[in-house]
């Protein structure tokens, strides 16, 4: 019995800046994400009056990549950690290639190098990488046409696969990769 998906889609995801318009820039005249809704807002939060503005980028399926920031340097330095520096700390955006591309040339214009951006294959997919104002590890993927008719039997095997490692059967099952042993 296949269980109802309860969430329809993703509708935000939400980081706070310390820059607002280093963020806007970034991602609405670079990446060409609009603007979509800004909030400022006072509000009781967590035992305090804050004072924040909270933005939105929209994304092609409407969801959005939005961004706080505080008033109050206290409630700035509370809330807003540093992003952890980790390639596997990232948000992951789908792209088709003519998007990846175009995305890699505005990369490109605005001037950015490694090691803030970079392009893995992973195989199953192409990605581009780029850190955004704040630090934040953003990912634009491109799956392989190859990939796709592989999808049900990922999911089929999904448990199986995530069992086996997790008793410490490690072997690469990635059929993109070289080291893949079947």
């Amino acid at each position: 019995m296949t269980q109802k998906i309860l969430a329809n889609r993703l509708h935000h995801t939400a980081y706070v800046t310390k820059d607002l318009e280093a963020t806007r820039a970034f991602y609405e005249d670079m990446l060409g994400f609009p603007l979509i809704a800004t909030y400022c807002e006072k509000d009781e939060l967590f035992g305090k009056e804050r004072i924040y503005c909270h933005v939105f980028f929209e994304l092609a399926d409407g969801s959005a990549l939005a961004f706080f920031q505080f008033a109050d340097p206290d409630d700035q330095a509370e809330f807003g950690p540093e992003m952890p520096d980790s390639p596997f700390t990232h948000v992951a955006l789908d792209v088709d290639a003519d998007a990846q591309a175009e995305i890699e040339r505005r990369i490109a214009a605005a001037g950015f190098a490694e090691p803030d951006t970079y392009v893995l294959e992973h195989g199953y997919c192409r990605s581009v990488y780029i850190k955004d104002p704040n630090g934040m590890l953003l990912e634009f993927t491109h799956d392989d046409p190859r990939a796709a008719p592989l999808d049900a039997e990922r999911r089929a095997s999904a448990r199986g696969e995530l069992k086996r490692w997790l008793a410490g059967q490690y072997h690469n099952n990635n059929p993109f990769r070289a080291e893949h042993a079947a």
